[in-house]
């Protein structure tokens, strides 16, 4: 994994993390907690997306192509998501 897909996945996993917020009451967190979780699991989901499907994770000869980067993208929002949903679910149950 390189660069290029690392910050790629975080940005899916921000957008995916701030939808996360604001799609779910109990889950939200703030702006900032919605960001950060979602990047965290962007990267992770991003990764382990990638992983499974094979082309979503890989570089087209040695350059990123844009099916590459719109799989990291994906990969990365749907881990932000899930991510930002359980963190901030946990957090209001402890919270009260």
């Amino acid at each position: 994994m390189d660069l290029t897909s690392i910050i790629v996945q975080a940005i899916g996993g921000a957008a995916g993390g701030t939808a996360g917020g604001k799609l779910i009451s109990g889950g939200n967190m703030g702006q900032v907690g919605n960001l950060i979780a979602g990047a965290v699991g962007g990267v992770g989901g991003g990764s382990l997306l990638g992983g499974l499907l094979g082309a979503a994770g890989g570089d087209a000869g040695g350059g990123m192509d844009i099916g590459a980067i719109a799989g990291q993208l994906v990969g990365g929002g749907i881990g932000g998501l899930v991510v930002q949903t359980i963190v901030g679910m946990i957090k209001n149950k402890m919270m009260g």
